[in-house]
């Protein structure tokens, strides 16, 4: 049932118990306890940035001051606010945090580098990439 709703994500309950050669009202109790159990977090529309006028994409390594012990919340929290920024994950080792970041163009990056991503709180150190192209995204498990 994974497998299938991972490959095809728009399939309907009936497709998918065709497919797995059970009912549509097994496939929908699998399903149920599936999200209730964690294992489905939600489904997700994907959308072509570069199409709604998206052309700039920017990864930002980032290393936090962190002789507060607030530092990484303190960080997160008001990142989180800002729109432009599409993930954040944090590492251990040189780098902290990375900020997947896209703008309309150079002028609106700069606009959000200068008025939002300086202004957070207990940066030491910033790293920008220029993303270039996508290679790969996927999200899907090997199941």
């Amino acid at each position: 049932i994974l497998r299938q709703l991972q490959n095809e994500p728009e399939s309907s309950v009936a497709n998918i118990a065709e497919k797995a050669t059970t009912t549509p009202s097994v496939v929908s109790r699998r399903l149920a306890k599936l999200q209730e159990e964690g294992y489905i977090l939600g489904q997700e529309l994907v959308l072509d940035w570069a199409a709604l006028g998206f052309e700039v994409q920017v990864s930002l390594r980032i290393t936090l001051d962190k002789t507060e012990s607030s530092a990484f919340d303190e960080f997160l929290t008001l990142a989180r606010q800002i729109p432009e920024v599409l993930e954040i994950q944090t590492f251990l080792g040189l780098v902290d945090v990375r900020l997947s970041v896209v703008a309309r163009d150079m002028e609106h990056y700069q606009q959000i580098y200068r008025k939002s991503i300086l202004d957070l709180p207990h940066i030491s150190d910033i790293e920008t990439l220029m993303h270039i192209s996508t290679i790969k995204m996927d999200r899907r498990l090997p199941i």
